[in-house]
């Protein structure tokens, strides 16, 4: 069998892998928070049919080497900062620069996000759009007529028949040696992982942490202009390969043609 009918598949199936990414990143333009994903290939082993060097009699220059085609070897993250989007709901929050939010799981495990859209729930928690409560947990009075969040996470309120705010408690944001290493787990939330390094809290606005604002939400970083051309990219390369397939295809029908 030819090589080149292998190896052409093996493009073809890298291809598959980055228009499946790009959907993914068309799908989630107006998911708030989201990070675009890239998809990196890199190429297989090589058959090596003459060394280069120093050869009996011979030293050839260059070596005889036939690729194996490629793969993917990595769906890598960006987490470039998206547009701020005004809502005007004071218990919308946008990170401006690094770090992530922490909220508490149904499982007790602590996971991490960039979607600030946060409420609250029966017993006046602040939670996000799950329902899951932000860590550390902060709780406004039932009869809380204004809510007011600084830049630096501080989270006040005024209650009914008062007109001095009260302080509740302070968001925190959370950094990663390695964001990118973060584990997805869909729902706007990321956990852990062993790439991703240990996390480390601190307060908004200190240790090049960002900032938060108030009444706004960090918008998805995918640019759908740039979707688009990495899509007729994807769709270009997928058909360059399967021509190979057709080529290598001919040319078999042809030698077992001959007589």
């Amino acid at each position: 069998m030819f090589r080149s009918l292998h190896v052409a598949a093996t493009g073809m199936i890298a291809q598959e892998a980055n228009l499946d990414t790009i959907s993914n990143n068309l799908a989630n333009a107006n998911t708030t928070g989201y990070k675009r994903q890239e998809t990196q290939f890199e190429d297989l082993v090589y058959q090596n049919a003459r060394p280069a060097g120093p050869a009996p009699g011979i030293g050839a220059p260059t070596a005889v080497e036939f690729g194996s085609g490629a793969r993917v070897v990595a769906n890598a993250r960006f987490f470039s900062q998206g547009a701020m989007q005004q809502t005007d709901n004071p218990l919308d929050v946008a990170i401006e620069g690094s770090g992530f939010f922490a909220v508490n799981r149904l499982n007790g495990e602590v996971a991490y996000t960039r979607a600030g859209s946060f409420r609250l729930d029966a017993t006046g928690r602040l939670v996000n759009s799950a329902g899951l409560p932000v860590e550390p947990a902060i709780t406004v009075p039932l009869d809380a007529t204004n809510v007011t969040i600084g830049a630096d996470g501080t989270v006040s309120a005024t209650q009914s028949g008062q007109t001095t705010p009260t302080q509740l408690g302070q968001l925190q944001l959370v950094t990663f040696p390695n964001p990118s290493g973060l584990e997805p787990l869909g729902h706007n939330l990321f956990s852990v992982s062993g790439a991703s390094g240990d996390p480390t809290v601190g307060t908004p606005g200190t240790n090049g942490l960002g900032t938060v604002q108030q009444g706004s939400l960090e918008s998805s970083n995918v640019e759908v202009v740039q979707e688009m051309i990495g899509l007729i990219r994807t769709q270009r390369a997928y058909e360059v390969n399967s021509k190979v397939v057709q080529a290598a295809d001919e040319m078999l029908r042809n030698a077992t043609q001959m007589r």
